[in-house]
């Protein structure tokens, strides 16, 4: 018997957190036939000894909601072994829209997720009203990978209230206008409903999006709509506010929805501390237990390292002298040019050694490093102002040193959250923990976390052994294609769609973030590729080969209603 794919001789990772063993992996089509001992030749076979064979991962935190439009590929996580991205998260999406509602979500995502509002009113077609249409409009652009989409809660309260629903609450009407709406984006294939609570998420005229202090009675309401079709809710909880002693009445609502809605819920975690109060990890493991005692499948994301913002030339996040400024409105190679020249790049050291300001922005940036990899472990206290004052300089001509030597590739890290290496462990280790949240397609210029995977294995798995490969792999296939309510991914078994990675596992990282300038009107962002990745088979189709892309194209809409699996 022959067949489409064989993967020959891999060390077998199933996504269920069992032991790996050797054998190979036949596909037909878009589903897995065989494994084991396949004795039927492949139409086309790889090789794979040595390698670990995996289910392709999931992403379960991405804003490729406009990306997707004229990247179909979803770079860059289609470089990470990601088979599966879900979008729509923080309430920002593009549907339902009215024409007349095009411009305001278009600024609303370049507010929250620093995507230019040109950018993506001209590089998306428009050609949807209703979420369904939406994704069909996904759909006919064929993706690289899987997507799944969430219908967001700013939309809807737009859609449905316009202008009003910025500032005002609904009325008893209103509210169930976006409950039916929401219910109805499921049954066109939405997989949830997502909303915000987050008070740094904001419309460029400083008002908060639209839902953000939505009472908990409209949240409930929209939510249990969508739990009776079977969709998911996803939240960005107020999670600073722990510092205003509301974390308890954030952790209520998530426990309020789950209990009228019946269905999962997905939230962003970090390990961060505020002041004196509990880290929001001893939090989460207050509230999150009690849930899970009570049987309420509730979940969070995090990034595996630390996350956060880059600095380097041909991005706009540097020093902010009048000089620096000056700097920041010249292209790249004007910038490149002028710090080649000595006297500018002497006017520019001379202002920010004079600043506070620029001693505190240097204090939190630690350098990635020149090696193939880049390095996010470096110690906090290794940053640039204390290095560079060890060479008896101030952190801004470090900065510009790096810079010339790299001709202005090089990049630094300032993160600003999961600043606590054991605490990050320690969050991982839950069981209701899916790594991620990398925020791939969103911050395109200023944060690249989307090569969250590669980190993990490389890091966590590789160079420490903290977390077992099978555990690893676990918490990246089959944990989220559980809260996602997916029964045909994630998993390595006969009559599974073959979402697959062969990955060797002595090499997988995370290769240096660039900009390039590549989106719709010549904007820039920034991209970070990988290394280790032997194969990705996306619905049986390799879309990824040796760390590069083939041109295939297997990705299709999963969700629920009419996009739901069988």
């Amino acid at each position: 018997m022959s067949h489409d794919l064989v993967i020959r001789q891999g060390n077998i990772v199933d996504g269920t957190g069992a032991d790996a063993f050797v054998g190979d992996v036949a596909i037909d089509g878009n589903v897995i036939t065989e494994i084991g001992d396949v004795s039927g030749k492949g139409k086309r076979e790889i090789e794979a000894e040595g390698h670990a064979v995996t289910p392709g991962f999931m992403d379960l935190h991405t804003h490729l909601d406009a990306q997707i439009g004229w990247d179909p590929m979803l770079t860059s996580i289609s470089w990470h072994g990601v088979t599966t991205a879900l979008m729509g998260n923080c309430s920002v999406c593009f549907a339902p829209v009215k024409p007349d509602g095009h411009q305001f979500l278009a600024e609303m995502m370049e507010s929250v997720e620093n995507i230019p509002r040109e950018t993506i009113l001209e590089g998306l077609p428009w050609d949807w009203e209703s979420y369904g249409e939406y994704l069909d409009s996904i759909e006919k652009n064929n993706p690289g990978i899987n997507v799944a989409g969430m219908v967001g809660h700013s939309a809807l309260r737009y859609y449905v209230m316009g202008e009003r629903g910025v500032d005002e609450d609904p009325n008893e009407e209103e509210t169930k206008q976006m409950a039916a709406l929401a219910a109805e984006s499921i049954r066109q294939g939405a997989i949830g409903f997502s909303t915000n609570r987050l008070r740094g998420h904001k419309l460029p005229d400083g008002r908060l999006i639209p839902g953000t202090l939505a009472p908990m009675e409209e949240v409930v309401e929209i939510n249990k709509a969508v739990g009776a079709e079977g969709g998911i809710m996803q939240v960005v909880a107020n999670t600073p506010a722990v510092k205003m002693k509301i974390f308890d009445y954030e952790m209520e609502l998530f426990e309020q929805a789950m209990r009228t809605g019946g269905n999962r819920l997905l939230f962003s975690s970090t390990t961060d501390t505020y002041g004196d109060l509990p880290s929001l990890l001893e939090s989460y493991d207050r509230c999150v237990g009690k849930m899970h005692e009570d049987g309420l499948p509730v979940f969070g994301t995090t990034v595996p390292r630390r996350g956060g913002n880059l600095s380097g030339l041909k991005n706009n996040f540097f020093f902010s002298t009048p000089s620096w400024k000056e700097l920041r409105k010249m292209s790249f190679t004007e910038r490149l040019a002028a710090i080649r020249d000595e006297a500018f790049r002497n006017k520019l050291i001379s202002e920010a050694r004079d600043d506070e300001g620029c001693d505190a922005m240097a204090k939190r940036m630690v350098w990635l490093g020149p090696d193939e990899s880049p390095n996010y472990m470096r110690d906090l206290e290794d940053n640039l102002y204390n290095e560079a004052k060890a060479q008896g300089k101030c952190g801004a001509e470090l900065w510009l040193e790096r810079m010339l030597e790299s001709d202005g590739e090089t990049m630094f890290h300032q993160p600003f959250f999961n600043m606590e290496y054991e605490k990050t462990y320690e969050m991982l280790s839950r069981d209701w923990i899916v790594p991620g949240l990398g925020d791939a397609g969103a911050h395109v210029t200023f944060i690249c976390d989307s090569g969250w995977p590669s980190f993990y294995l490389g890091h966590w798995v590789r160079e420490t052994g903290r977390i077992a490969l099978p555990e690893a792999i676990r918490k990246m296939t089959s944990l989220p294609a559980t809260v996602l309510g997916l029964s045909d991914r994630g998993t390595l078994a006969e009559g599974m769609k073959a979402d697959i990675n062969v990955i060797d596992m002595g090499r997988v990282a995370e290769r240096h973030p660039e900009i390039v300038d590549d989106f719709p009107c010549g904007a820039s962002r920034l991209l970070q590729k990988a290394m280790g990745y032997k194969a990705t088979v996306c619905n049986g189709e390799v879309i990824l080969e040796d760390d590069e892309h083939t041109g295939g194209r297997g990705g299709v809409v999963v969700g629920c209603g009419k996009r739901a699996a069988g």
